[in-house]
C-alpha cells in the first residue's frame, strides 16, 4: 500500500510539472512567433485593454466550457466537445497568439474553480493544449495578412494541425497518463472505443479513428461561428480600445 500511495504522489507530480512545462513552452513559443514572423504585423490595443479583453472573453469561454458534450457516435465518453474556442480563436485573431494562450489558461482555470476536474485533470491539460494548437497556427496565419481568405486558411491550418499534434499527443502522453492518474487500465480505455469502432484496438488506432475525427468536427463547429461573428465582436473590441485611449489622454492632461 506504501508503495502505491508513493507512486501515485510520484505520477501526480510529474504531471503537475510536465503542466508547468507545457503550458511555459506554449507561452514562450507563442511569444517567440510574435516577436519574429509577426513583430511587423501585429499591434496590442494597450496593456489595460489587453487584460480586459482576455479577462472577459476568458471568462465567456470558460462559461461556455462547462457545457460540454460527448460523441457517443465518434469516442469514448470521457473525450468531449465544447464551443469554448469561439472567444479564444475571435481573441486570438484581435490579440494574437499570446492572447488566445492567455485567454485558453483563464477558460481553463475559471473551469476548473467553477467545476472542478472529472478526469484527473488530464482532461483539462488535453483541452488547453489542444485548443492551443489550434488557435497559435491560426493566429500567427491569420495576421501575416488579415483578410477573409486568409481567416479561411487560418482556421484550416488550425484544424489540421490540431487534429494531427492532437492525435500524436493523446497517443504518446494524455492516454498514458489518464490511465495512471484515473486508475483505469489501457485495456479498458481501448475497449471503450472498440466497443464504438472495431478498428479501433490500440492506444494509436485510438487516438487515429477517434481523436483525429473528434478535433477534425470541432476545428468545424468552432470555425464558421468564428468566421461570422470575428468581423462585427473585432469592430466593438476595436471601438473600446479606442474609447480607452482617448480616456487615458484626457486624464493625463
Amino acid at each position: 500500500m506504501g508503495n502505491n500511495l508513493l507512486q501515485s504522489i510520484g505520477d501526480n507530480l510529474q504531471f503537475v510539472l510536465v503542466c508547468a512545462v507545457v503550458i511555459a513552452a506554449i507561452l514562450a513559443v507563442s511569444e517567440l512567433m510574435e516577436r519574429t514572423v509577426l513583430k511587423e504585423n501585429i499591434g496590442h490595443p494597450g496593456k489595460t485593454h489587453t487584460i480586459t479583453i482576455c479577462g472577459m472573453l476568458g471568462a465567456l469561454a470558460g462559461i461556455l466550457y462547462l457545457f460540454d458534450f460527448s460523441v457517443a457516435f465518434l469516442a469514448p465518453g470521457f473525450y468531449k466537445l465544447d464551443f469554448s474556442e469561439i472567444p479564444v480563436m475571435i481573441g486570438a485573431f484581435y490579440l494574437g497568439p499570446v492572447g488566445g494562450v492567455v485567454i485558453e489558461l483563464v477558460k481553463v482555470l475559471l473551469k476548473l474553480v467553477i467545476k472542478g476536474t472529472s478526469t484527473a485533470f488530464v482532461g483539462d491539460l488535453a483541452n488547453f493544449v489542444v485548443g492551443c494548437a489550434f488557435v497559435v497556427p491560426a493566429a500567427v496565419v491569420y495576421h501575416l495578412k488579415k483578410t477573409k481568405k486568409t481567416a479561411k486558411l487560418a482556421l484550416l491550418t488550425g484544424t489540421l494541425f490540431m487534429a494531427v499534434f492532437g492525435s500524436i499527443f493523446n497517443a504518446v502522453y494524455l492516454i498514458p497518463a489518464f490511465s495512471a492518474l484515473y486508475g483505469m487500465p489501457l485495456e479498458t480505455i481501448v475497449g471503450m472505443g472498440t466497443a464504438i469502432n472495431p478498428a479501433i484496438t490500440s492506444v494509436t488506432t485510438l487516438a487515429l479513428f477517434a481523436v483525429a475525427p473528434l478535433n477534425l468536427l470541432k476545428g468545424v463547429l468552432i470555425s464558421v461561428p468564428t468566421m461570422l461573428l470575428y468581423k462585427r465582436i473585432s469592430k466593438v473590441l476595436a471601438q473600446a480600445a479606442s474609447g480607452n485611449v482617448r480616456r487615458t489622454a484626457t486624464e493625463s492632461e
